[in-house]
């Protein structure tokens, strides 16, 4: 790669239609460097999940390197991936590039710098870890794109339904305790509205009874593992990274589970499954591929998103509260109900979930490999990517980015109000940014509108129930853990 900051990118595919850079930004070296083989990808991982943390991690070496743009490692490394070299994208400039599937591939690289065994997906290679270029890839977007269509008409009333028992179970709960953790109940709620959103009958009416959020639990945590620490004590540090990120888990250890789950989705899902064999998908194909978004993508991200959304709205404090129950409840009160239409016209209340997920979006990073040469464009300079080069991005620090945000690490409810609805592009978590459609083309999740739509109803029925409430926030091996510790009954509706 060339290192003459005066090259010109003229001859090289830009990523600036994906942002907003000056196109006479200097080009630069790539800073940053891999280290030595083997024991490079080993010191970055140790810094990354022992000696640093993820954030100080990332933080360093931006400083070292002067850019957010530079090489470096990525777990988890040998022996788990055979190739942990990045070139890390850390500003909301450049980030976009991850999305543009005209010039990166998306294949198998779903989770990182590794792909998860197939044995833990029935043998196959679900739509996640499948480029656009691949024709399955079009058949079983096709496939979700159609059944979330067909159940359009039961998001709301399935998930409402689902939270009145929630909210039972939590004042149950805090009358006994005085405090509740809120993502243990979260999780069994998440789980019961995905599997009677897909199959039409309760998880309780199946073989699966009320375990099925702990099989599903096991089984992303096998494919996770390698991303993961457990907060152990120091003197355990070597013990866990030989167990966790040098070695995959094997799958024997969680098929049963697996098995569990797939049948109780095949066994549930008949004509959904009739739909996918007259597309030209297998049987038991489209089955594997539905338990993953199902399992993986949606009620994964639920179990992230939920507890960091009541966490954020929790610590942002009364004042807000009160602004939300106003807006939340008028306008309720005129559409004599909660329906897509009063959901649209709650302004504040999608403000206050966009900026949930940009300050903690559900899903941390992305990766891609260039397709071709690249030029991309951070805030200070181009940059040279070479084809086949891994491109990662670390989504909070690009949805947090100074240069963007005003008080970029404060959870600031109005952000997306009014004029801050332009902000909106710089909004990263669904693969793609918030003002653009998931399509067969891209990668962006196909369930992106549901996401928010779920979110708003939880707000919406969260306060027209309470007044306000306090919380006492944690940090989990995935998201973050979110405690009531009070809650004040609505005074009037």
């Amino acid at each position: 790669m060339s290192s003459n900051s005066s090259s010109s990118p003229s001859n090289l595919q830009s990523s600036s239609s994906n942002g907003s850079p000056s196109t006479d930004l200097p080009l630069k070296p790539l800073p940053g460097n891999y280290g030595l083989p083997l024991f490079g990808p080993i010191k970055d991982r140790l810094d990354y999940f022992y000696r640093q943390g993820k954030d100080t991690f990332f933080q360093t070496r931006i400083q070292e390197h002067q850019s957010t743009v530079f090489r470096t490692n990525m777990p988890p490394g040998p022996f788990i991936s055979s190739n942990s070299n990045v070139i890390a994208l850390l500003d909301a400039v450049s980030f976009p590039i991850l999305f543009d599937t005209s010039k990166v591939q998306k294949l198998n690289v779903f989770v990182g710098t590794y792909m998860p065994s197939t044995a833990l997906t029935g043998g196959y290679r679900v739509c996640a870890y499948l480029d656009p270029s691949e024709p399955k890839h079009a058949l079983l977007k096709r496939l979700i794109f159609s059944i979330l269509a067909s159940l359009h008409d039961k998001f709301i009333p399935l998930f409402r339904n689902c939270l009145s028992e929630l909210f039972v179970n939590l004042e149950d709960q805090f009358s006994d305790k005085g405090k509740v953790y809120f993502n243990t109940i979260s999780e069994k709620m998440s789980f019961d509205f995905v599997f009677r959103l897909f199959c039409d009958q309760n998880p309780s009416d199946t073989h699966l009874g009320s375990k099925g959020s702990t099989m599903s639990d096991k089984w992303l945590f096998f494919q996770l593992a390698p991303l993961i620490t457990l907060g152990l004590p120091k003197l355990l540090n070597f013990f866990e990274d030989l167990l966790l990120h040098t070695f995959p888990l094997p799958a024997f250890l969680v098929k049963s589970d697996y098995n569990k789950l797939y049948n109780a989705f095949y066994g549930s899902m008949a004509s959904i499954l009739d739909k996918a064999e007259q597309s030209g998908i297998k049987r038991n194909e489209a089955c594997h591929n539905l338990v993953f978004m199902a399992g993986f993508n949606t009620y994964g991200g639920l179990k992230t998103l939920l507890p960091a959304l009541i966490k954020w709205v929790g610590l942002a404090g009364e004042k807000l509260h009160r602004e939300l129950c106003d807006e939340i409840r008028s306008i309720v009160r005129a559409e004599g109900g909660v329906t897509f239409s009063a959901l649209e016209k709650m302004t504040l209340t999608k403000s206050v979930v966009y900026e949930a997920l940009r300050i903690e979006p559900p899903v941390a990073f992305q990766y891609a490999k260039a397709k071709e040469d690249l030029v991309v464009h951070s805030h200070d300079a181009a940059f040279e990517i070479k084809k086949g080069e891994m491109i990662f991005g670390y989504q909070p620090f690009a949805t947090k980015d100074p240069k963007i945000f005003e008080d970029p690490e404060e959870f600031v409810g109005h952000r997306f109000v009014g004029e801050g609805e332009k902000l909106l592009k710089y909004v990263y978590w669904s693969n793609g940014r918030e003002i653009d459609d998931p399509a067969v083309e891209n990668k962006q999740c196909p369930a992106k509108d549901l996401v928010v739509l779920l979110s708003r109803v939880m707000l919406v029925e969260l306060f027209l129930r309470y007044d306000t409430f306090t919380i006492e926030a944690g940090m989990l091996l995935l998201g973050s853990s979110a405690t009531f510790t009070s809650l004040t009954k609505a005074t009037s509706i």
